[in-house]
């Protein structure tokens, strides 16, 4: 019998994606169906109802595989990571994307104006469709206005950078969002950010990238169940429940720390790819 990951697996109980035929068996097949997330943030979930294992940001593609009473199973295009949203999340036939949101958190603004009420806020990372420039604002595709200095058309290009921005931001367990962010979502959210590829759980990220001698800014660090991004050879940044927070720590002190709570041992470095410079618009 073929095991695979659940977080990864494209597949219910009574529903795959074609792609694992012949692979796992499944009373139905489905070629799935393309969607985008147009709620502000969403809960990606084992279940309807169930637990959060992440999150997924406003403008997420992702491939819905079954719906059921107001829920979709669904994977995430950017990592592969499948789980439960409410379908009323969910839209089609939206413009395309063309920029994300750089700052630590944006808002939606119903008119190109800072005193209007705002309609809804965004985290770092979320997808947007931009039809057009009014001032100090950009009109988005799918309605409502933000600000252009908390918005980007090109990949940043140095992840650490992107972690610092989060700083002070409340310790969540799943969460990938300036809200609340866990270990491993602030790590997927610096590289992302600047179109490094990189997996939802730190278990993935451990194994998804090549092992390192020596610690070099932008590395990952790793523990049982927990990830810090290396800032230089002997500082990092991660969300910690040990602050409930996102902090910076002497990596010396933090190994010292995390042994003598029985967290331990340290597993080692990885190396991701270093981002690529942007090109100029």
């Amino acid at each position: 019998m073929v095991t695979l990951d659940r977080r990864l697996t494209p597949a219910t109980d009574r529903v795959a994606l074609d792609c694992l035929r012949g692979v796992i068996e499944r009373p139905s097949y489905t070629p799935g169906r393309p969607a985008r997330l147009a709620a502000w943030l969403a809960d990606l979930m084992t279940a309807p109802d169930g637990r959060r294992d992440r999150q997924v940001n406003f403008g997420a593609d992702v491939t819905v595989i079954e719906t059921r009473g107001g829920w979709c199973f669904v994977q995430a295009a950017f990592d592969g990571y499948c789980g439960w949203l409410p379908a009323a999340a969910l839209a089609t036939g939206l413009p395309p994307l063309t920029h994300r949101v750089t700052a630590p958190a944006t808002h939606v603004y119903p008119a190109p104006d800072m005193k209007q009420p705002e309609q809804a806020s965004l985290s770092i990372g979320a997808r947007l469709s931009v039809a057009g420039i009014e001032g100090r604002f950009a009109r988005l595709g799918t309605g409502g206005f933000v600000p252009v200095q908390h918005i980007g058309d090109q990949p940043a290009t140095d992840p650490v950078a992107v972690a610092e921005r989060l700083l002070g931001t409340p310790y969540l367990w799943g969460g990938n969002s300036r809200w609340g962010i866990d270990c491993s979502g602030l790590v997927q959210a610096a590289l992302t950010a600047c179109d490094i590829p990189c997996p939802g759980d730190s278990d993935l990220q451990r194994a998804d990238f090549p092992v390192a001698d020596t610690i070099r800014r932008g590395d990952l660090l790793f523990w049982p169940g927990h990830v810090a991004l290396a800032m230089s050879p002997d500082r990092m940044i991660h969300a910690t429940a040990f602050a409930m927070a996102v902090i910076v720590e002497s990596i010396p002190q933090a190994m010292a720390r995390i042994d003598a709570a029985g967290e331990g041992p340290f597993l080692g470095i990885r190396r991701p790819p270093l981002a690529l410079p942007a090109t100029p618009a």
